[in-house]
């Protein structure tokens, strides 16, 4: 067989290209007077998202009542009529367990803060799912006195008990003492699944039941990760119908659904963490909306989504009684898979069709497996070795027909010289010296075929999973981000502000690649395209799009092409026989080959053509 030299002067090019882009970018770069004006730009523009906040924040939440003002005490209890038998008070109940922190308020009965115990940000601040008025929770109904009020607006009294290990609150808005609307919350210990029971008690008189009564959540998605731009991505609303089929709202823009049917349970999804409300008895309608909140990368910016739902209540003889569950929790496969009752682990974004359910049951098991014996970053090396090993007979057959081709290259140069002026005959004359020799031209094409569903299932798998977050391995300090080695006092396009390096490497192991594979054999087809500028575009894309995306994902690239290489110079240079190889296709040339629907088809139709065309020249 032919030895593969290294081609220096692709390598300079590549080196070059890259460089010419960094200097150009460098060149570019504003002056002191632009990054001055850019500045007083994005101050103006933090004030004015500040001042959207307090407006948003006022909205979710209810009226701030002076309780010291007895006047305003009377004119909010003359408002709400009936419920104002409770008692005002802007006191607080906290649940918690070694897992989760619940603040619920007695204005609303609402939770107002969740927090968890055991997971900090990317700047090692407490994680927040709710937090400064970013959630609401309400009823609104209309009452038989012609009043339409929310249940912000309402004062609960609490009641906080046990039952058992379980911490049990009562929520009540009370128009009498045996009359009252409640909330109960049911907070067990080490779970993060808090049982929650909207009733009605001696109310059929009060609820207007030919007015619909409906249930508002709105929250706005905090922002966990050190990249929003690119956390963003995997935020996003995700709810269950009661078939079992998932639906999701856009990841990248604003979108709102008109009427869904029969839905079991909503998730408000904060990438790696998730706040959903299910129900035992599916909401028969829900309008759904979901309003992108980022444009571009910030490093200020709070809040990525604004999730709202709106879903009607039924009455049953006169009264409300749902039973439901509140989850504030890591977007976990492993911890939602726990609560299979509620089809909780549904959320997780696998990914759709086949390459969710590689996901689902082969690489999170898998990587779930390795990264509880060894670190994570060597988890996934191993899981990489395993996945080269497993595709290893693929990667042989497709270096063995590129091998019989370069065997067949003389012969092919030979047609290709007798027939330079009939591309038709050429073309023909090549068909059937492949279909002798018993290679295909395409063959090369199967691997990647076969691959492509690994590659994206990978693809959703590495900026997904809940076991990657904020595991540190070499100079990268968290594997479900980017990697930082330099930080660049600029931004260039499409590429960021930082420079990572496991792209860099990873692009370096694909140019080898592809200098071994698409370098020596797309060019020499008769009637193909010259494809060598692949060997350029691949690297660099990786190189410039991977930049801000998970470095465990650059890390698998990396090394499995890496051992890819080293693979194909172990069949090259200690399996493969260039003499063997040839006299094999001697063999198979004299056999009499029979031909396949497709290639007689497409015989005859080039034979079709060279005897139109001679008839054309008589």
């Amino acid at each position: 067989m032919e030895e593969k030299k290294l081609d220096v002067k692709s390598i300079i090019g590549f080196v070059l290209i890259f460089g010419i882009l960094l200097f150009m970018f460098w060149q570019n770069q504003p002056t002191d007077e632009e990054v001055a004006a850019k500045k007083v730009e994005q101050e103006q523009i933090d004030a004015k998202a500040k001042e959207e906040k307090v407006e948003v924040n006022t909205e979710q939440k209810a009226p701030v009542l002076n309780l010291q003002d007895s006047t305003a005490v009377a004119n909010y209890k003359n408002t709400i009529g009936a419920f104002g038998f409770t008692k005002p008070s802007e006191e607080t109940t906290v649940l918690e367990n070694n897992l989760v922190y619940l603040r619920i308020s007695n204005k609303g009965g609402q939770i107002i803060e969740a927090k968890m115990k055991n997971f900090t940000t990317y700047d090692s601040i407490p994680v927040y799912l709710v937090k400064d008025g970013n959630a609401s929770f309400a009823l609104n109904f209309s009452t038989n006195d012609n009043r339409t009020l929310n249940t912000a607006d309402l004062f609960f009294e609490p009641s906080l008990t046990t039952s058992g290990d379980n911490q049990v609150l009562s929520m009540k808005a009370k128009i009498s003492e045996n009359q009252f609307l409640e909330y109960r919350y049911e907070m067990k210990p080490d779970d993060y699944l808090v049982d929650f029971a909207i009733k009605t008690q001696g109310l059929s008189s009060v609820i207007n039941n030919t007015k619909p009564i409906n249930l508002d959540w709105k929250l706005k998605a905090i922002r966990h990760s050190k990249s929003i731009k690119y956390s963003n991505r995997y935020t996003r609303l995700t709810y269950n119908h009661e078939d079992g089929k998932i639906s999701k709202l856009s990841d990248s823009s604003d979108d709102d659904e008109e009427t869904e049917k029969d839905v079991k349970w909503l998730s408000y999804r904060q990438h790696f963490f998730s706040s959903i409300l299910a129900t035992n008895k599916p909401f028969e309608s829900a309008k759904l909306f979901s309003k992108n909140l980022v444009e571009d990368e910030s490093h200020t910016q709070k809040y990525m989504k604004d999730y709202a739902s709106e879903m009607p209540l039924k009455l049953e003889g006169g009264e409300l009684s749902y039973a439901m569950n509140w989850y504030y929790g890591p977007t976990d496969a492993k911890v939602l898979a726990q609560y299979k009752d509620l089809g909780l682990e549904d959320s997780v974004p696998f990914g759709w069709g086949i390459f969710g359910l590689i996901n689902r049951y082969v690489f999170t098991p898998l990587f779930t497996f390795l990264s509880g014996m060894v670190p994570a970053g060597i988890a996934i090396i191993i899981m990489t070795i395993l996945v080269r090993l497993a595709m290893s007979p693929v990667t042989y057959k497709s270096y063995l027909s590129q091998a019989k081709m370069k065997v067949l290259k003389p012969e092919i140069a030979e047609i290709n010289e007798k027939y330079k002026d009939n591309a038709a005959k050429k073309q023909q004359e090549t068909m059937k010296l492949n279909t002798k020799a018993g290679v295909s031209p395409l063959s090369g094409c199967i691997p990647a075929l076969i691959q492509m569903p690994i590659f994206y299932a990978l693809f959703m798998f590495f900026p997904t999973s809940f076991a990657l977050r904020q595991k540190p391995f070499l100079w990268a300090d968290d594997l479900s981000s980017y990697d930082v080695i330099a930080q660049l006092p600029f931004t260039i396009p499409f590429y960021g502000d930082h420079v990572s390096l496991f792209p860099i490497l990873a692009s370096i192991a694909i140019f080898f690649y592809m200098m071994m594979t698409t370098g020596q054999n797309m060019t020499q087809q008769p009637g193909m395209p010259n494809m060598k500028f692949i060997m350029y575009l691949s690297p660099l894309m990786m190189l410039v799009f991977f930049n801000s995306y998970a470095s465990g994902l650059s890390l698998y690239y990396f090394i499995s092409n890496l051992i890819t290489i080293f693979i194909m110079l172990a069949i090259k240079n200690f399996i493969l026989d260039d003499a063997k190889i040839h006299a094999q296709i001697q063999e198979n040339k004299k056999k009499p080959k029979k031909e396949n629907k497709f290639q007689r088809k497409m015989r005859e139709m080039m034979e079709q053509a060279e005897i139109q065309k001679n008839a054309g020249k008589k």
